[in-house]
């Protein structure tokens, strides 16, 4: 009897093509061939049976190189090496030495596909301003609400009386109050679950370069998902993994994996009630001076990490002072501290300066006593905009009004920098200065949690007045030695004159093309060998910082190619050219679904993430492309020609400026990195 295939094997690999037709980039789509494409798209996303083009699963192949390939799961042995997903569409050389996995972290060895994320010196930054769509545009987009919003309540009022079985959840019912009401999941039961398909879709395996999704599709229209039992492999532009350390494979996977063999996976306890590990303190004192700072003190989740210790450092009698578009998390952390809130236009610093005065010279409400504290709290790095900070002119204006400056780069450090130290390293300015520096280890390191760095006496008092480190579980140590991991690839490590602490250190003193230096002529920014766990495996691309680099210089290619490709092809984006997330405006609610479906069936499949209101503001819509180190430039060339195609037919280019075809993006990618502005 022939054995029934597996329910999670994967979709063989689909020669179907792009449900595009091609076209050049000044033809303006018609009707018929955008609703065709619309209704293509859409039953190709509730078919089932899953999306047309799946690509094999990789195993956890420690190395791939001209004479190796990577081992494949599969259960029938068919293979496709031509969508460039799972195998390069071009081989390596027989001098090309690739040490990962192409579906985690693309290889490229192509030096000019390389770029140093920093501001010029001596150049005023200026942010590009954005541009607003045209007027039909907006009415179109609200017309669209509020006719979903009618229609709503239209079936809510019609629903009630007539089939009232289906709404008893949302009515009062045996002498009990609903605990939800219709009002409160309106939104939710009316508007999002139209498109609820582009959201949480279940994912398998590494988010690394590419992601397996497990396919599923509805019969009642997104109120019920059901899994096909098959996979899709896609391109990743969606995950946080800006370094592309996110790998099952590779040097940090395997000091993790022998940390698990040593610690187990769990720390047992809080901070202060036996859960500190010896890997907490070298953890933190690599941070600290990973950061150039005193001290610093860990966290297991970054939403905590901003809303437990915000409290921890204002309270009643003193002030905030926020920008507009600052996170959940520091927004919540200031409500739980107490004290009082002033927030200003998002980056605008004459705005700043204006409410700096107005506070200071007024003082608390009501008795006009000066306050005890001013904090002002910034992000390096805003996520749903791709803005940076304007540090400069901030540092300017601290000092000339004595407040102090709290930096939030959960999405800056180790993205922006030549040395990927954040905001600060990218405008070249001594960390020092600034007085409270907050991060994640999520988005760029791989790992989980956050930290705060600062004074030694800001630290100690925020470890015992902090609720996270109270009452919260400590860091396991697998996201612990992930986090030194991935941090030391970045910074490299000062290797001791004497007695190695490692075998790896060992046999890395004994080469003769690697420099050994007295411990106490430590260089600047990196790690001492005596620091770092001593079983820790080490391999000579962590040793000289090279692996970190070459992350940190792909990294700001991928961005500054993305950015300014879009742009080019007359796409409305916000932010900063360097920035890793790319914010590409949709305007209306029904394009956001329609934009990731169509990127999620094409023949090379890509996975988005669309964000809304209340993320967003209601009129700004938006596809949020998150850039990774493992991305190649194909990556990117594809997600410019799949850009191209969708943004004709939504009509998505409402850009003004001059526009290049996309084949001239693709040809010219280098000179348009490397271009000072965009002309």
């Amino acid at each position: 009897m022939p054995s029934r295939p597996s329910p999670i094997a994967l979709n063989p690999a689909s020669p179907s093509q792009s449900i595009f037709k091609k076209k050049s980039s000044t033809a303006m789509s018609t009707a018929a061939s955008y609703l065709s494409a619309v209704s293509e798209a859409d039953a190709r996303a509730r078919k089932h049976g899953g999306t047309p083009a799946s690509t094999p699963a990789l195993s956890m192949s420690s190395s791939v190189t001209s004479s190796s390939e990577d081992t494949v799961l599969h259960d029938d042995g068919h293979l496709d090496f031509t969508d460039g997903l799972s195998f390069p569409r071009k081989p390596p050389t027989s001098e090309q030495v690739f040490t990962t996995v192409h579906a985690e972290f693309g290889h490229c060895a192509n030096e000019d596909y390389r770029y140093t994320s920093q501001h010029r010196k001596g150049v005023p930054y200026k942010s590009i301003p954005e541009q607003d769509p045209p007027y039909y545009i907006l009415l179109t987009t609200y017309l669209s609400y509020l006719l979903v919003i009618c229609l709503g309540h239209l079936r809510d009022f019609v629903g009630k009386r007539f089939r009232a079985v289906n709404y008893r959840h949302l009515l009062p019912w045996n002498g009990y109050a609903p605990l939800n009401s219709d009002f409160d999941s309106f939104y939710t039961r009316r508007l999002k679950l139209r498109i609820d398909d582009c959201f949480s879709h279940p994912v398998t395996g590494v988010p690394g370069r590419t992601i397996l999704l497990l396919d599923r599709y509805s019969p009642d229209y997104n109120k019920t998902m059901i899994p096909t039992g098959t996979r899709t492999r896609a391109l990743n532009i969606s995950s946080y993994n800006y370094l592309g350390f996110a790998q099952g494979s590779g040097p940090c996977a395997d000091a993790v994996e022998r940390c698990i063999e040593r610690y187990g996976v769990a720390s047992g306890g809080t901070r202060l009630q036996g859960g500190t590990l010896d890997l907490h303190l070298q953890a933190e004192a690599l941070v600290a001076r990973f950061l150039g700072t005193e001290d610093a003190l860990i966290s297991s989740m970054g939403f905590a990490t901003n809303s437990t210790i915000i409290p921890a450092l204002v309270s009643k009698g003193c002030l905030v002072i926020s920008d507009e578009l600052n996170h959940a998390s520091i927004r919540f952390g200031v409500r739980l501290s107490g004290a009082n809130v002033r927030m200003f236009k998002h980056n605008d610093m004459n705005a700043l300066e204006d409410l700096l005065r107005e506070v200071i010279s007024q003082g608390q409400p009501k008795t006009h006593r000066p306050w005890k504290k001013i904090l002002l709290i910034v992000e390096g790095l805003y996520s749903m905009e791709g803005t940076l900070a304007n540090l400069p002119v901030i540092m300017e204006l601290k000092k000339k009004y004595k407040f102090y400056l709290f930096i939030d780069e959960a999405h800056s450090i180790g993205a922006l920098g030549p040395r990927g130290r954040g905001v600060t390293d990218y405008f070249g300015i001594d960390r020092r200065q600034v007085d409270i520096l907050m991060g994640t280890f999520t988005k760029s390191f791989g790992a989980a949690g956050g930290y705060i760095a600062g004074s030694k006496t800001i630290i100690d008092r925020l470890r015992l007045q902090g609720h996270s480190g109270v009452y919260t579980e400590a860091m396991t140590p697998p996201v612990l030695t992930q986090v030194i991991a991935s941090m030391v690839s970045i910074m490299g490590i000062t290797l001791p004159a004497e007695k190695p602490s490692s075998p790896s250190l060992a046999l890395l003193r004994s080469s003769e093309n690697t420099p050994v230096i007295p411990e106490s002529e430590v260089i600047p920014g990196t790690a001492p060998a005596s620091a770092l766990p001593s079983w820790m495996p080490l391999s000579p691309s962590m040793i000289d910082g090279s692996d970190g680099r070459m992350r940190l210089r792909r990294l700001a290619f991928n961005a500054r190619y993305l950015n300014r490709g879009l742009r080019k092809l007359g796409f409305i984006t916000y932010g900063n050219d360097d920035s890793p997330v790319v914010p590409l405006l949709l305007f209306h609610p029904g394009k956001m679904a329609v934009f990731s479906r169509m990127m999620r069936t094409r023949a090379t499949p890509i996975v988005v993430v669309v964000v809304a209101y209340p993320a967003t503001p209601l009129v700004t819509s938006r596809v949020r492309f998150c850039l990774s180190a493992a991305h190649t430039k194909e990556d990117v060339d594809e997600v410019l020609r799949a850009c191209d195609e969708i943004g004709d037919l939504l009509d998505l280019k409402q850009a003004s400026g001059e526009r290049w075809p996309v084949e001239e993006i693709i040809k010219r990618a280098v000179e348009l990195v490397h271009m000072p502005e965009i002309p």
